[in-house]
């Protein structure tokens, strides 16, 4: 790697990851509207709000409902994946993918073109990760969500705990250092992204005994995909709130 190479990588990555999928789906499916930069969402079995302060494939589910998460969604990973693949290939031996990665995740969340409001990174950080190991994807995200509801007991964690098994698991399968920092500088910039919904998220928790594991995992088209499993297999019983 050289210098020059390692800024250019950067710089794309940054004003790659900078676009705004949520943004660009609010307009099309609104025919013009601009995303909320904060959005109110009511949580099933109580009386209290989670406000999302994020622009992201998660706000644009509350938003607009699933499908447009979704695309929001798609979208994301793969403004990061395409490219992360391509200098990956492109220059063997090389770790400007990862350059390219990390900076794509530092613009998703906080975007340039935007006044820095952004998202929490989560799709950004997985189109990246199905570069690196793509069956850690499913793996670490799997086992993260049940690590979280059954042991943590909290959905909230959910959303992070695959990005925690994340990694062990790159260790585990590359013993590549470069690949282990990547990992944990994703982790680090997820926390400070989502560090707003969380300490409200767990002031709620603390106000008043709440834990539906069925409220918050609505919160995106992810969420509600696996609700309709886990509730297909059993391990969440329906709701009548649901």
């Amino acid at each position: 790697m050289n210098l020059l190479g390692i800024i250019l990588s950067g710089v794309a990555g940054y004003l790659i990851g900078a676009i705004s999928s949520a943004r660009i789906v609010t307009r099309i499916f609104t025919h013009g509207e601009k995303a909320p930069e904060e959005t109110v969402v009511g949580l099933e079995g109580s009386d209290k709000k989670l406000v999302l302060k994020t622009v992201s494939a998660t706000s644009v589910s509350a938003h607009l409902g699933s499908k447009a998460g979704f695309i929001t969604y798609l979208m994301d990973v793969i403004k990061i994946f395409i490219p992360t693949l391509a200098l990956k290939l492109l220059y063997p031996g090389t770790e400007y993918f990862l350059v390219f990665a990390i900076l794509g995740v530092v613009g998703h969340n906080w975007p340039v073109y935007y006044g820095f409001k952004g998202g929490r990174g989560l799709s950004a950080i997985y189109g990246a990760f199905l570069v690196l190991d793509w069956p850690g994807v499913f793996v670490t995200a799997i086992g993260g969500m049940i690590f979280a509801l059954f042991i943590l007991r909290d959905v909230f964690s959910a959303y992070m705990a695959g990005l925690w098994f994340m990694i062990p698991w790159l260790w585990f399968r590359t013993h590549d250092v470069n690949y282990l920092i990547f990992a944990i500088i994703a982790n680090i910039l997820y926390g400070i992204a989502i560090f707003p919904e969380a300490r409200e998220w767990f002031k709620i928790k603390k106000e008043g005994k709440w834990d539906d594991p069925t409220a918050v995992i609505q919160l995106s088209g992810m969420g509600r995909g696996l609700l309709k499993m886990a509730k297909k297999f059993g391990i969440i019983k329906p709701s009548p709130k649901v």
